[in-house]
């Protein structure tokens, strides 16, 4: 099915999405949180491939409050020759993103997608990337009832110091969690990649976690100078089989 542009209402307005699913019939749900560079073809060839693989997937603009996606005009590879001057454009987005609006905008996709009439009833699957592996931890902790999965890929900030960190909720959780996180990543050190994982082992979650070997931060996204197609496929690979099992 090609994909769609959706409009989400949530509290604050509307927030522009994008929605794939494999055909006829109903198809359980999949919220994909993108990186900080939001919806664009990457991701929706991303959403794409999962969806083929029998899922119905929606990926939101995060920053709809700034306007539709594109909400920053990007260069076709982000690489470290332009990779500061996009960030200058992006950064106050993300600081503009509190976790408790994101948590507010989560609970309207989970709406539209019990709503959706191509996607069966129950629980859902969640799968992040950057920014949005962060979001996948708070979704999980505060709708537990709603999400069955979910993992996330070269995060961020996963477990730092801040005082709402995303690895403080983990006791919230009931959904099986997988994480490939990558390799001499500055945003998520080897300290944060223990502290999320004795959060996770003390709320008794059940998760995997892994560090792809050689891969950099944003390595499944085609779009970035750090993409790794061996890391990409292995993520697919990783995130179908987790999706599988909660899900099919």
């Amino acid at each position: 099915m090609p994909i769609q542009t959706v409009d989400i209402t949530t509290t604050d307005g509307t927030a522009d999405a994008l929605f794939v699913h494999p055909g006829s019939g109903t198809h359980p749900g999949v919220l994909l949180f993108p990186d900080a560079f939001g919806p664009r073809p990457a991701l929706a060839e991303l959403a794409e491939t999962i969806s083929a693989r029998g899922y119905a997937v929606l990926v939101p603009n995060l920053f709809y409050r700034a306007g539709r996606a594109p909400v920053v005009e990007l260069p076709a590879v982000v690489d470290p020759s332009n990779r500061h001057e996009v960030f200058d454009k992006i950064r106050p987005l993300m600081e503009q993103l509190t976790p408790e609006l994101a948590l507010r905008d989560a609970g309207a996709y989970l709406d539209w997608l019990a709503a959706a009439p191509e996607v069966t009833d129950g629980e859902v699957g969640l799968t992040g990337y950057c920014m949005g592996a962060a979001l996948v931890l708070r979704t999980a902790a505060a709708y537990p009832e709603r999400v069955a999965a979910g993992a996330g890929f070269h995060g961020g900030r996963l477990a730092s110091d801040a005082a709402d960190s995303p690895h403080l909720d983990a006791d919230r959780i009931t959904a099986e969690l997988y994480f490939g996180h990558a390799d001499a990543d500055p945003s998520l050190p080897p300290e944060q990649i223990e502290r999320l994982s004795k959060a996770l082992d003390a709320a008794g979650v059940r998760y995997r976690a892994e560090v792809y070997p050689d891969a950099a931060h944003g390595f499944t996204q085609r779009d970035l100078a750090s993409y790794d197609a061996e890391a990409d496929a292995r993520h697919l690979r990783e995130l179908i089989a987790l999706l599988d099992r909660a899900l099919a």
